[in-house]
């Protein structure tokens, strides 16, 4: 019987088919390279966003010392006011009462009843007039105040919102799981976008989010 000779060289195609532990070692490589590459985009947007709560964080300090600032000239006016309607209302009711006066006053006391009346008056459309500018300055005190407020709503709305999508950020790195990922992107647009309105001053403000943060 012939021997064939090529029988006892080895099938290269044995040679090249993978075992059982080449086919497990890739799989656990792809597996390490996909959560390598889930945990970078995560540290990268925590470090991004880490950075824009910052900025805002500054920015909103800002905003929440001019709102002091503004309540404080609006509690000063108001009181003012307060002070000149009083000063008014008692300068008429002296003039009230030696205008009845001069009424049954020999003529000697009512020429000196008459330059009273006449003091208490201009004291009277003084005060009346300063009160007009004063009840201006309080109001205006009381605009920037509330102005200010819309862009403090807009910097709690964006804290809250990033600080929920750094949290499921976290428990991405945690569990591997993508999907969380992308829900924490929700979150973080919705932070962005108003952290954005606040840093630029516009006027984009939710009522819903506003009294749900208790503002």
């Amino acid at each position: 019987m012939e021997v064939d000779p090529m029988e006892a060289v080895p099938d290269d195609d044995d040679d090249n088919e993978p075992d059982a532990d080449d086919v497990r070692h890739a799989e656990e490589m792809r597996k390490e390279k996909g959560k390598s590459r889930l945990n970078g985009w995560v540290a990268v947007t925590v470090a991004i966003l880490a950075t824009f709560l910052g900025i805002c964080k500054v920015k909103d300090d800002n905003i929440v010392q001019a709102m002091q600032q503004d309540q404080a000239k609006s509690i000063d006016a108001w009181s003012w006011y307060q002070a000149k309607k009083i000063r008014t209302d008692v300068a008429r009711s002296v003039q009230d009462q030696f205008e009845v006066q001069a009424l049954t006053a020999p003529p000697a006391v009512r020429a000196l009843l008459e330059k009273k009346i006449e003091a208490y008056k201009k004291q009277a459309a003084k005060q009346s007039g300063e009160l007009a500018d004063v009840e201006k300055q309080a109001k205006a005190a009381d605009k920037d105040y509330a102005d200010w407020n819309v862009h403090d709503d807009q910097f709690d709305l964006s804290d809250a919102m990033l600080a929920i999508a750094i949290s499921l950020l976290a428990l991405t790195s945690l569990t591997q799981k993508k999907w969380l990922f992308g829900l924490a992107m929700l979150p973080t647009v919705v932070g962005v976008v108003y952290g954005v309105a606040g840093l630029l001053n516009l006027g984009l403000h939710s009522n819903f989010f506003a009294k749900l943060l208790g503002t």
